[in-house]
């Protein structure tokens, strides 16, 4: 047993660890860096429904990806009230809870101690692309990273005789289950641990399996209820996202899709340039940074084959394993067509563990090659932070250019709109949802407008119709755009056609049509083509 000297020891610098992330996170909320967008908007929409009573299964608009977010925002709405700081404190939490688990991760796989020390500091003081999905939630990205850990841990020790009871394997089960109806990305820690299992046990725990995959079903059951109750729409939705109301991707050549990953993806992931554009963080240091991941990849290609040999530990295989099995299921599958960053965070176990392997295998040779070698990665990481906060878009989830505008002019649209007693209308996407959680749902904007550029119109954008038949049934409307010149001008070209007088109004990068003579909806104006 550990005493209680010893674990003080390990874990004061743990918590002095969580400190720097939690000072990060705050100087990040503090600054307004991280925008509100209509993806997160549209998940504390969800958490404050929760508290009026609904009971939403998946995210809004689509048979996938489940509400297990918006549950755990509706509690700290409950708590502190319902706004956006609410929504990323719940970020953070989950964010401290990724650390913590990183850190016994790394406890199991690196050569000491201090290696997994800086392991957690790693992600503590991460690279942009990490940053932006643990303080914006898309619906399920910090839950499932932090349930994949937890997978991790649990089938590591498992494979390893750690643990051998059967509340292991209940657990590694109920992990799975939540993580499976949370977000289908849990699949790439899945696979690779249950490949672990059966490599270092083979069928020996067959018990254990049955247990694990019974959790697996009850704790995955919304997911189950609601495919075999609604048409086997979580299956079409596994099969092809679009035909549950989720957009999708053109699906690009399996050639192009393994470029990417590499081009895209993993310079992304290693915060070589921002995930919103292809500016590079820095031209001077990226070099230095590819040098330093060069040979993190070398030593963790090193480890696994001496964990080969007769006598020594098979973990680094669970690793590897990970690794592979994600580049077969990403470049394999549709979701290589997008590899802007958000499908490769669980990338970050393999590498934060090579990396302070790394490391520690520097401090032992020479302290000074160590210090630069640490001061240079972190350094390097906190750049792409502050010139991506000091940037024109900021750190956001929005990748369209022409969308990429904070919140700066929010609250003026809100009380233009509100003073003239005129908060029903129509816009995009992009606007709809943030306009109704900032305004507490006073101002509702169906999002019937197109946001593309060549005008066509996706109908899963309108993901809570609710809104719209509040719209239909109100007695005058607005039409609001976002720096859509061409929209703007082809209503006004169909007002004019139909005699319909209006008003107009620039408001930032707002543009709102109000006044009108008599209401008219976009479809029978026919701004929009079907996509």
């Amino acid at each position: 047993m550990t005493s209680p000297r010893k674990l003080s020891r390990q874990l004061l610098p743990l918590g002095g660890i969580v400190l720097l992330a939690l000072a990060l996170k705050g100087a990040l909320l503090a600054t307004d860096a991280v925008p509100l967008n209509s993806d997160e908007a549209v998940v504390g929409l969800m958490a404050r429904h929760i508290l009026a009573g609904e009971r939403p299964i998946f995210y809004y608009g689509q048979a996938y990806m489940g509400s297990l977010d918006a549950w755990l925002i509706a509690g700290a709405f409950a708590l502190f009230g319902i706004s956006t700081l609410a929504m990323r404190l719940v970020q953070v939490a989950l964010f401290v809870g990724l650390i913590v688990s990183t850190w016994l991760l790394a406890r199991r796989f690196c050569s000491s101690k201090e290696a997994a020390l800086f392991s957690a500091l790693y992600i503590a003081l991460p690279p942009v692309l990490l940053t932006l999905y643990t303080t914006a939630t898309l619906g399920g990205y910090g839950e499932v990273l932090l349930l994949g850990n937890l997978v991790l841990l649990l089938g590591h020790d498992l494979a390893e005789g750690r643990r051998e009871s059967w509340y292991h394997w209940l657990a590694l089960g109920a992990a799975a289950g939540i993580g499976f109806w949370t977000l289908g990305l849990i699949a790439v820690y899945l696979v690779p641990v249950g490949l672990f299992l059966l490599w270092q046990l083979r069928l020996r725990p067959w018990r254990g399996y049955l247990l694990a995959g019974l959790a697996f079903l009850v704790f995955s059951s919304p997911w189950w209820i609601y495919n075999f109750t609604h048409g086997q729409a979580g299956l079409l939705a596994l099969y092809n996202p679009q035909t549950a109301g989720g957009p999708l991707a053109p699906i690009l050549p399996l050639g192009t899709r393994f470029v990417g990953f590499f081009l895209v993806g993993l310079t992304g992931l290693l915060g070589l340039h921002y995930p919103w554009s292809a500016e590079w963080v820095s031209l001077v240091l990226a070099p230095l940074a590819l040098v330093f991941y060069g040979a993190v990849l070398v030593h963790g290609c090193a480890r696994w084959l001496a964990g080969r040999r007769p006598g020594d530990s098979n973990s680094y295989g669970l690793l590897w394993l990970l690794v592979g099995s994600f580049v077969v299921l990403f470049v394999g599958t549709r979701f290589g067509s997008d590899p802007t960053g958000r499908y490769l965070l669980p990338l970050y176990v393999p590498l934060c563990i090579f990396s302070a392997d790394f490391l520690e295998v520097l401090r032992q040779r020479s302290r000074a090659f160590f210090a630069v070698a640490l001061v240079f990665v972190l350094a390097f990481n906190l750049v792409g932070h502050v010139r991506g906060a000091q940037g024109a878009a900021k750190i956001t989830t929005q990748f369209n250019t022409r969308f990429q505008f904070d919140n700066t002019h929010d609250a003026e649209l809100i009380a233009f709109l509100l003073e003239r007693g005129q908060p029903y209308g129509y816009s995009n996407y992009w606007v709809a949802y943030r306009i109704a959680f900032l305004s507490d749902e006073r101002v509702i904007l169906a999002p019937r407008l197109p946001y593309k550029e060549n005008l066509a119109y996706v109908e899963s954008d309108d993901r809570y119709p609710a809104y719209t038949a509040r719209v239909r049934e109100a007695d005058r409307v607005v039409y609001v755009t976002s720096n859509q010149p061409a929209l703007d001008a082809l209503l006004r070209e169909r007002f004019t056609a139909r005699q319909i007088a209006f008003q107009e109004r620039e408001i930032g990068p707002y543009r709102v049509f109000y006044g009108l003579s008599h209401d008219v909806s976009p479809d029978e104006l026919g701004v929009f083509a079907t996509d």
